[in-house]
């Protein structure tokens, strides 16, 4: 792989736009099953609330849609979402197999599959009566979603008007530490099967406290209630036939992208990236190396960088305020920018993992 020519990184910017209480916690958003190729995916919605201090007519009103991370779930992005109601309609979706979506066709779950997913969903959401009815989508991605919306923005980028990175699961020729050598067997033909039954056996406390050791910079800064909805969650998803194995097996997906070496890689879709890009990393990120984040901003051609003191892999989760509006400072931005005439991107040939 070869890499990227130095770019001067640019520091993102902060949007000074009125946002809802920080002290407020709301509920998981409602949503539905939406049809996609080879089967269903629920969306969560968040409508758009308008400014703060009123003065609704006339206000910027677009679109965004939320990619979640590995074992994560549409709920991920309940506070961030919460708070860009003040510009953005917001959808979020459940990746084929994660929360309340079923597994996909064929129970294959590959990056190819899940860029197919969002691009789906995007596609829906752009047709989608209303306002903005016909413009690209501003798309937010964490993790697994993060490396997904990354090749989604490269493959179509007439769907996509703003790309938002946090902590991305860009491949490297490394596992993070933090991934234990068990989590390496997964690798291994047949042992999958062997973690699906070992992790039938881990209670949804444990699952939660585990996850917030994993993710969190700082555990303590989760408000009780969200732990409560967490452990709920985790119990409904322990119901599900194919919880565990949707799990497994996109783990297997993700670690074998990590160990991937070749042209077609998201480095590569990175250097092709037409839409501002904003990435967001915490420098405790224990999952994804931090070392990543000024690499990533060096490779997209118009990116701006963000990296929070503190905090872990979930920044949307634990650093809410700051990410939307550094956000918000994107679509403001972007908004507000000439854009040149020019040949679309040629889409780019997502590898299947």
């Amino acid at each position: 792989m070869r890499t990227p020519s130095a770019r001067p990184t640019r520091p993102a910017r902060l949007s000074s736009a009125a946002l809802p209480s920080a002290g407020a916690v709301p509920p998981p958003w409602p949503g539905e099953q939406v049809p996609v190729r080879g089967g269903q995916v629920f969306v969560r919605r968040t409508p758009w609330t308008g400014p703060v201090d009123g003065g609704r007519d006339g206000a910027p009103r677009e679109r965004a849609l939320y990619v979640h991370g590995l074992g994560g779930a549409s709920t991920n992005w309940t506070d961030l979402a919460a708070l860009l109601a003040v510009r953005l309609d917001g959808w979020a979706l459940d990746l084929p197999g994660f929360g309340r979506s079923h597994p996909p066709a064929r129970s294959a779950y590959s990056i190819r599959g899940h860029v197919r997913a969002v691009v789906d969903v995007l596609e829906r959401i752009v047709a989608e009566p209303g306002e903005a009815a016909g413009r690209p989508v501003h798309l937010v991605g964490n993790s697994l979603g993060g490396l997904v919306s990354l090749l989604v923005a490269a493959r179509r980028p007439d769907l996509v008007a703003t790309l938002t990175l946090v902590s991305p699961a860009m491949p490297v020729y490394r596992v993070p530490p933090a991934f234990s050598r068990a989590l390496l067997l997964l690798l291994v033909p047949g042992v999958p099967s062997l973690a699906e039954r070992r992790l039938t056996g881990v209670t949804p406390e444990q699952q939660v406290r585990g996850m917030l050791q994993m993710c969190f910079g700082d555990p303590r800064r989760v408000p009780r209630v969200r732990l409560e909805q967490a452990v709920e969650e985790m119990r409904e998803r322990a119901e599900q036939p194919w919880a565990t194995r949707a799990l497994t097996r996109s783990m297997r997906g993700l670690l074998t992208s990590y160990l991937r070496v070749g042209p077609a890689n998201a480095w590569r879709a990175a250097r092709r990236l037409r839409p501002p890009t904003l990435v967001v990393w915490g420098d405790r990120d224990r999952l994804v190396d931090p070392a990543l984040a000024p690499r990533l901003a060096a490779a997209v051609p118009d990116a701006r960088l963000m990296v929070l003191e503190g905090v872990g892999h979930v920044a949307m989760m634990e650093a809410a305020e700051h990410t939307a509006r550094a956000v918000l400072a994107l679509v403001e931005d972007a908004a507000g920018a000439v854009r040149p005439d020019g040949v679309p991107a040629e889409p780019l040939d997502v590898p299947a993992s």
